[in-house]
């Protein structure tokens, strides 16, 4: 295979952003369809990035006879339709997080996938920085002893997504890593000719709408972090205990997430959507019988303990590589060309969906959850 020739089904802000940059900057891959909900808009979009096909039909997309691979970059409640379609047609995929709105979804495709003997990756950016690796090497090599407990504070300025204020009043006189102030489309809109707000004013949006999203704070961010306990540790949560304040929204804000894996390990949750915009957090102090890694995913910082007080420094991340975007689907074409590992398999957004799916039944029974095998 000289070229791994991709597709993109859901063709929004994030894939703009993130995957056409990845899929056009490697050498050995090629974009040759695009799919979004307006046909204008898929031609537009089409001529405006240099691709062959532009259509507003997923069928007319997987029907496109040298496709190898497709990015399912749409809204969280119609990845598993949409991921199922591309794994039937036997083609590799590459799925935004959260994988799916359930977990016997999320089971599903991964099997599929696995029958296929195709690859898989969710895309989830955090699991392909050096200290990612780094982490995961001393926790599985044994360094830390046993592994008893891990404590993690996330937070984020999305807010305002959950509110379903538009792009423009939120970020466009405050761009940051992932919102530069100049986009190609606004995040909720669904195409480049689709306004972002309807007729009541509100954007309509994954992160405003739990019908579409699954939720707010739980779906959008712990989709990450259940993804990174999972690649770090490699043992299954056992348990959920979980609250949620959703400050009179329609979707969760504030989640205080307690958990059990399989192994004992505790692990303490607390992440937010509504921290103020000069500063967001993703610390993980991951604490074992013999050591301690200490991260600040945001801060690009690691550093290791060892039980005879010795500390090893790792270097810094660059700033512009903290939160490295286009690593899902440039990954995806390295691993299905043979040249790399896939550090972000699809089991691993299985992973999340199981954290989710028993944090949200916690909240609704007000119990705790036992998880199913």
């Amino acid at each position: 295979m000289n070229k791994v020739r991709c597709g993109i089904i859901g063709a929004g802000n994030w894939a703009t952003v993130a995957h056409i940059p990845a899929i056009r900057s490697h050498p050995r891959a090629e974009l040759i369809a695009l799919h979004t909900l307006d046909a204008g808009s898929a031609r537009q979009m089409a001529r405006d990035f240099e691709v062959p096909l532009g259509t507003a039909s997923v069928g007319e997309l997987l029907s496109v006879r040298d496709l190898d691979a497709v990015i399912v970059s749409s809204t969280q409640n119609v990845h598993y339709e949409q991921t199922r379609a591309v794994l039937e047609r036997g083609l590799h995929v590459l799925c935004e997080k959260p994988l799916t709105l359930t977990v016997a979804q999320a089971g599903e495709v991964v099997e599929l996938a696995e029958r296929q003997g195709v690859e898989f990756v969710v895309s989830c950016p955090w699991n392909y920085t050096p200290h990612a690796c780094e982490a995961k090497k001393l926790i599985q090599s044994g360094k830390l002893g046993q592994l008893k407990m891990i404590n993690i504070l996330q937070t984020n300025f999305v807010i305002d997504y959950f509110m379903g204020r538009p792009y423009a009043e939120i970020f466009a006189g405050s761009p940051n890593l992932q919102n530069p102030s100049q986009v190609y489309i606004e995040p909720g809109q669904l195409s480049p000719n689709q306004p972002a707000a309807g007729r009541d004013g509100k954007v309509r949006s994954h992160l405003s709408d739990p019908e579409i999203g699954g939720g707010g704070q739980v779906y959008s961010q712990v989709s990450h972090i259940g993804a990174y306990i999972g690649l770090l540790t490699g043992v299954e949560p056992v348990e959920v205990f979980a609250r949620f304040d959703n400050v009179g929204l329609p979707v969760d804000v504030y989640n205080a997430i307690n958990m059990k894996l399989a192994d004992g390990t505790l692990v303490t949750l607390g992440t937010h959507g509504a921290t103020m915009m000069s500063e967001r957090n993703y610390e993980i102090r991951i604490y074992g019988t013999e050591g301690m890694i200490l991260l600040e995913l945001w801060k690009g910082k690691m550093e290791y303990h060892d039980i005879d007080c010795n500390i090893e420094r790792f270097p810094d991340i660059p700033e512009a590589d903290i939160y490295p975007m286009h690593a899902p689907a440039g990954n995806m074409v390295d691993v299905i060309l043979g040249e790399a590992e896939n550090l972000s398999p699809g089991r691993l957004g299985l992973y999340a969906m199981k954290v989710i799916e028993g944090a949200c039944e916690s909240v609704r029974t007000n119990r705790n959850v036992i998880l199913s095998g």
